[in-house]
């Protein structure tokens, strides 16, 4: 699955960030349902981020408001954003342990969406607003925002699912109001069960790949 992430401030990031030369290595992680990710240990330009995909019916609901939206973007799997795109200050092994660690002591829980939104005037981008578990949302980020996974986010967190960035104010404004029309309609749950992560690499432009499963409650990586 790919995930698109030019979609919040806090996406574009202005600190120019080095790594200490390391060899070309690479480090193979065992997850315990017995997958095998190949991690390199010397990726000193890539950026990574830590996303909950939503794949229930308002996941659904999102994927295809954004198409109406904005029909000429790629196709964007709906997600929560738990840590925004960053420069690691260790490895991507490093990183995963950091992970297991945190995650696997934090129990799944579940949030709930609220209202519609715009970022505008920072950024022409509309978002449905966390409502309830915004403040647990908020608390797993401060804790996985340390050590490897450490960066100076540009702009503070806030907990949403983005909908779509559009061109600018003005088409932004008008997608607002037809996205709020779309979400009074919807009759579905707005509850997102929250129990399992994922790490994600940079590939391209705003093009991003799926690393490792991150699980709540459970080891990610077998010791």
């Amino acid at each position: 699955m790919r995930y698109q992430a030019a979609l919040r401030p806090d996406f574009v990031n202005r600190n120019n960030v080095t790594h200490n030369s390391l060899p070309e290595l690479t480090a193979i992680a065992i997850i315990n349902d017995g997958t095998r990710y190949n991690f390199s240990l010397s990726m000193p330009s890539l950026r990574y981020a830590l996303v909950a995909y939503v794949k229930s019916p308002v996941g659904e609901f999102v994927e295809n408001l954004r198409r109406e939206l904005h029909p000429d973007l790629p196709h964007l799997a709906a997600h929560l954003t738990l840590l925004p795109p960053r420069f690691l200050c260790g490895t991507e092994s490093e990183a995963l342990q950091s992970l297991a660690k945190i995650c696997g002591q934090a129990e799944p829980f579940e949030v709930t969406l609220g209202d519609m939104q715009t970022f505008i005037p920072t950024t022409p981008t509309v978002y449905i607003r966390v409502a309830y578990g915004a403040a647990r949302l908020q608390e797993l980020h401060d804790q996985l925002n340390k050590q490897t996974l450490a960066f100076a986010e540009e702009w503070p967190y806030i907990p949403h699912l983005t909908i779509v960035k559009m061109p600018n104010q003005q088409t932004a404004e008008e997608a607002l109001q037809i996205a709020r029309a779309r979400w009074r309609e919807y009759t579905g749950s707005r509850r997102i069960l929250l129990d399992r992560l994922t790490f994600v690499r940079e590939d391209a432009q705003n093009c991003w790949v799926d690393l490792a499963p991150v699980p709540l409650g459970g080891s990610l990586v077998s010791p």
